[in-house]
C-alpha cells in the first residue's frame, strides 16, 4: 500500500483500493471521511455567524438578542481554543474555533452598537477579557486550572444559549435571531461528534458537541415554532 498525505489525510489506502477495484477498508476511509468534513467545518466557520451580523446591520436592531448569551459564547470559544491548541488536536478537529471567535467577537461589538450607550459595567467587562484573553490563549496558566477552565466552558456554553432560549420563549418571538446561523452551528456540532471520535478526542471535548447539538437544536426548534406567530413586544428584565 502506498502512503500519501494531503493535510494530514492518507489517501493513499483509498487508491490503492481503487485500482484494486475494491472498496476501501473502514479503517481506511472513516478517517478520511472525518478529515475531510473536519476542513469542511472550517472552511463553513468562516461565515457561520455572517447572516446573524448582516441581519442586525441591515435592520439596524437586535431586538430579541439576548447579549449575556453572545457575551458567553466569546468566553466559551477562547476556552475551547485554547484547549484544543493545547492539547495537540488537529487543526481539522477545532479550527473553526478560531474564526468561530473572532465572528463572535465582531457580533458581540455589533450587538453593543445597536442596543444603546454602552455602559461602564460593559467597557469593564471588555477591557477585562482584553487583560484574561492573551494568558489564556498563550497556555500561561498553571495546569490544572486550564482543566478546570476547559471543564467550566461546557456550563458556559449552556448558559450561553438559557438567556436567549428563555427570551425567545418569554417573547414568544425569535426576533433578529437568524435561522441560518443557527442551522449552521447545530448541522456543525453533529459533524464534530463524529470527527471528534474518529481523532480520539478527549470525552470533554466530546461532550460539548453532544450539549450544542442539545442547545442549538432548542434554539432551532423555536424558531420554527414562533416563525409565523406576530412578534410581541420585547419583555425587558432587570
Amino acid at each position: 500500500m502506498v502512503k500519501m498525505e494531503i493535510l494530514g489525510m492518507n489517501i493513499g489506502c483509498v487508491l490503492t483500493a481503487l485500482s484494486d477495484k475494491r472498496i476501501p477498508e473502514k479503517d481506511c476511509l472513516l478517517p478520511l471521511i472525518s478529515k475531510l468534513l473536519g476542513y469542511c467545518i472550517v472552511a463553513a466557520s468562516t461565515t457561520v455567524k455572517l447572516p446573524q451580523i448582516l441581519k442586525i446591520l441591515n435592520h439596524k436592531s437586535a431586538q430579541g438578542l439576548s447579549v449575556a448569551a453572545f457575551e458567553l459564547e466569546v468566553v466559551g470559544y477562547t476556552i475551547s481554543l485554547a484547549y484544543c491548541i493545547h492539547k495537540g488536536l488537529s487543526f481539522s478537529a477545532y479550527g473553526e474555533l478560531a474564526f468561530l471567535l473572532i465572528q463572535a467577537i465582531i457580533l458581540v461589538a455589533v450587538i453593543y452598537y445597536f442596543t444603546g450607550p454602552i455602559k461602564a459595567k460593559t467597557w469593564v467587562l471588555v477591557l477585562l477579557y482584553g487583560a484574561i484573553a492573551p494568558t489564556i490563549l498563550g497556555g500561561r496558566i498553571d495546569p490544572v486550572l486550564f482543566e478546570a477552565l476547559y471543564a467550566s466552558q461546557h456550563a458556559i456554553f449552556i448558559f450561553a444559549r438559557v438567556p436567549q432560549i428563555w427570551k425567545n420563549f418569554s417573547n414568544k418571538s425569535t426576533g433578529e435571531l437568524s435561522s441560518l446561523t443557527c442551522l449552521m452551528n447545530f448541522g456543525g456540532s453533529l459533524v464534530r461528534v463524529f470527527t471528534s471520535i474518529q481523532e480520539k478526542a478527549p470525552t470533554s471535548v466530546l461532550m460539548g458537541y453532544v450539549m450544542g447539538i442539545i442547545m442549538n437544536g432548542t434554539l432551532l426548534s423555536q424558531i420554527l415554532a414562533y416563525r409565523k406567530q406576530a412578534p410581541k413586544k420585547e419583555k425587558k428584565f432587570d
